[in-house]
């Protein structure tokens, strides 16, 4: 089967630098495949991404060696294993709240007897190779998210379950649900605390510590507070934040530092 060079990084000491999809456009996840993120994560969660434009970014990322993630919409073993089936080679669950959701979960991305995923990989096979099925739950990975004041509470019961390889926390919905803003980066004295928990508590249940953030600066001081797979930004934000910093240099005639 195809090597996950997530695993390979981690096993090696390193960290991820994973990339975040929520054009739904085959061409800008191939850009991006291309770019030389680790990995790729397909948001089907908040971004404007179905099933079918998500198999045609997966064959778009297998031009490179750039490793395929998917964000499911939600804790559904349907949806989970479609999108295993068409090639993902790790998913990211949202609102995984308590030891039985991650449970749950984990089951969805395994095949018997570690869990109930259903054996028909079709498009996986083409990715992954003949030997999918035998090597499968030692390939793909399965992140849960933690994002609320109840997966904080939670937090050790869900480390401990069983094919769990990371948790990835999600700062935004963790900042509303603990009373404070949404946004990346949070500075809340409170919130952020409660972050710079995960990497200890992941550690000694042998469980990766992820995260998103919305800026460098942010991200390295994750890394360096014990995170090991951190997506910055997303395209989306990219274009955004790119463009909102072209137009007015453009009509200015002041490039400016970031803009050429």
């Amino acid at each position: 089967m195809r090597e996950n060079r997530i695993r390979r990084i981690w096993a090696e000491g390193g960290n991820v630098v994973n990339g975040w999809l929520a054009i739904p456009s085959s061409v800008s996840a191939e850009l991006m495949a291309h770019i030389g993120w680790d990995s790729l994560c397909i948001d089907l969660q908040h971004g404007a991404i179905d099933y079918q434009v998500a198999v045609k970014m997966l064959q778009a990322i297998s031009t490179t060696e750039t490793v395929p993630l998917v964000r499911v919409p939600w804790n559904d073993p349907a949806i989970i294993g479609k999108l295993l089936d068409a090639g993902a080679y790790g998913v990211i669950c949202p609102m995984v709240n308590s030891r039985a959701e991650a449970e749950a979960f984990v089951g969805a991305c395994r095949y018997a007897p570690q869990g109930y995923r259903s054996v028909g990989p079709l498009r996986a096979t083409l990715y992954g190779g003949a030997d999918y099925v035998a090597q499968a739950n030692k390939t793909i990975l399965t992140l849960a998210m933690i994002e609320t004041r109840q997966a904080m509470a939670n937090l050790e019961e869900i480390l401990a379950t069983p094919g769990l390889d990371a948790v990835y926390v999600g700062p935004s919905d963790l900042s509303v649900s603990m009373g404070y803003a949404a946004g990346f980066d949070p500075s809340f004295p409170e919130v952020l605390e409660a972050i710079l928990k995960v990497p200890a508590a992941a550690k000694r249940h042998g469980v990766i510590p992820g995260i998103h953030v919305g800026s460098v600066a942010f991200g390295t001081r994750m890394y360096a507070a014990g995170f090991r797979f951190a997506s910055y930004m997303s395209d989306f934000r990219f274009l955004q934040w790119i463009t909102a910093r072209a137009i007015p240099a453009m009509r200015g005639g002041t490039p400016g530092p970031t803009i050429p």
